[in-house]
């Protein structure tokens, strides 16, 4: 009988009691992933094989920072005014209306929207005057793309916002805010581990879809894209129903009853300003190591991504057969991650905080220079692999970096994810709330546009440049930021043991 009792811990920690408010969230968690998710595959389906893999870095740095600091300021104008359940409402119902917008509108006039190519072209190979100096276009060439395809950017930039904005903040901080610690050890890798099967079925939906189009496309049916993408937006809009339900019905049905949601006690502190926000923000070493924890990342992811997207696009140039291996990504993703999770959802109620939040550096460390290795020594490695394998070395490149990205976002939802949320629990409500704003929607983009602007900086002193010439010092930055990762887990993890402490006492 113990074993079994040991067993069933083991895979569902989880009693039965919790169930009417574990449910719930779970369930919301899996629309916020679905959408998460296809909205990565369609962002880099759009970008990716008609702009580039090298406009990603420009996007993310030049257009996706600024609009996260953007809604930072408007987000924390309005935790002072509105309440929590007001303020889910109105993000979840500015997607939505995007989502549709791009879908019935923008996309399917893009000709209409987007300027003339022919034009972008020569002021591509042209020469600008500034001030003193004239200065060749060919260095801006990579904004002068973005803006022939705006529409794609924008949808980019909006697509990044969701996961800071309805996962990283809204989902987690509702999560935080009735959650205790205890239960906080068995629900978080549990939330991931059921939500994860979103990425399964969003992978299978987007794959079914691009198969379906590549149909109607070789019959001579449609002559785009439009059917994929129109139809996965409407799920995706349908999906922002649910949560809002769901929110509603937590907010209801089950934080009524004091069983579930028991109100913790507020010191009387007055509401800070936005200016005053900040000095509380910056000021605290905890959330520094946060913010490094963040940034570390998200740089690491971004270093690797650049070169591996760049092969991605050499073996699929198309928007629709980039989907359809993008949908693939996501299945094996999903079920990496659930294998994870079950993995540390136990290991982080067995372990310390600090075992846990080191295995998501060290995989990273260990996959990254895997692939890295693979490519900048692609001439000693092809002349032999490709030899016995008798396969195209970029189709070999792109799943040894497949392989990568798969371990490296299963390894986040079921490692990186829960410890990071943890480390917000023992500290106050000022902190928690706009803290969190600050580290996980403005910190994270400039995590990964860190990287980007390295990348960005490069393309644009060097126009010819590319990423098999400038991958080998990716790889070094790589590994600074990996060491640099795991000794901020260290100074994090004395920081959160005597916050923990003061809060148990």
């Amino acid at each position: 009988m113990s074993f079994f009792n040991s067993a069933k811990h083991f895979l569902w920690p989880i009693e039965r009691w919790e169930l009417k408010k574990f449910l719930p969230m779970t369930f919301m968690m899996f629309c916020i992933l679905f959408n998460y998710n296809a909205l990565r595959s369609i962002k880099d389906s759009l970008v990716v094989p008609n702009i580039g893999a090298e406009a990603i870095n420009f996007i993310k740095f030049y257009c996706v920072v600024p609009a996260a600091v953007i809604f930072m300021v408007v987000y924390a104008k309005m935790t002072n005014a509105m309440r929590a359940p007001k303020i889910f409402y109105i993000l979840c119902m500015f997607f939505l209306f995007f989502f549709l917008l791009f879908a019935f509108v923008l996309y399917p006039n893009q000709n209409f929207f987007h300027p003339d190519e022919l034009q972008l072209q020569i002021l591509e190979n042209s020469k600008i005057n500034f001030l003193f100096f004239q200065l060749n276009a060919a260095h801006f060439k990579w904004f002068i793309r973005i803006y022939a395809k705006w529409t794609y950017a924008l949808f980019y930039i909006i697509a990044e916002l969701w996961g800071s904005a309805m996962l990283m903040l809204s989902f987690w901080q509702f999560a935080n805010h009735i959650t205790s610690t205890d239960q906080a050890k068995r629900f978080y890798p549990m939330f991931g581990f059921l939500g994860n099967i979103a990425l399964i079925i969003a992978g299978w939906v987007i794959k079914y879809l691009a198969t379906i189009q590549k149909t109607l496309y070789s019959d001579g049916i449609v002559s785009d894209s439009s059917m994929m993408i129109q139809t996965m937006l409407t799920f995706m809009s349908l999906s922002i129903i649910v949560i809002m339900w769901l929110y509603n019905h937590m907010q209801v049905d089950v934080l009524t009853d004091p069983k579930y949601f028991t109100k913790r006690r507020k010191k009387n502190k007055p509401k800070l300003s936005i200016t005053e926000s900040f000095k509380v923000i910056f000021s605290s070493k905890y959330l520094g190591y946060i913010v490094i924890l963040v940034f570390c990342y998200g740089m690491s992811i971004n270093l690797v991504e650049g070169p591996w997207k760049s092969k991605v696009r050499e073996l699929y140039p198309n928007t629709n057969d980039y989907a359809y291996f993008m949908g693939s990504l996501n299945q094996y993703t999903g079920v990496a991650s659930m294998l994870f999770m079950i993995v540390g959802a136990n290991f982080l109620s067995r372990f310390s905080w600090a075992k846990g939040a080191v295995i998501t550096p060290l995989i990273i460390f260990i996959t990254g220079i895997g692939f890295f290795s693979f490519v900048v020594f692609d001439d000693l490695v092809f002349s032999y692999v490709a030899i016995f394998m008798l396969v195209n070395p970029v189709f070999i490149a792109v799943y040894i970096g497949t392989i990568q990205n798969v371990f490296s976002k299963g390894i986040k939802y079921a490692f990186f994810d829960p410890t990071k949320e943890m480390a917000y629990i023992p500290i106050d409500d000022e902190l928690k709330t706009k803290g969190k704003a600050a580290v996980d929607v403005v910190g994270a983009r400039l995590a990964k546009s860190g990287g980007a602007f390295i990348q960005a900086s490069i393309f644009s002193f060097f126009p010819s440049a590319n990423y098999n010439e400038i991958t080998p010092y990716l790889m070094v930055i790589f590994v600074v930021i990996c060491l640099i990762w795991l000794l901020d887990v260290s100074f994090l993890n004395r920081a959160y043991k005597k916050s923990l402490s003061k809060e148990e006492g």
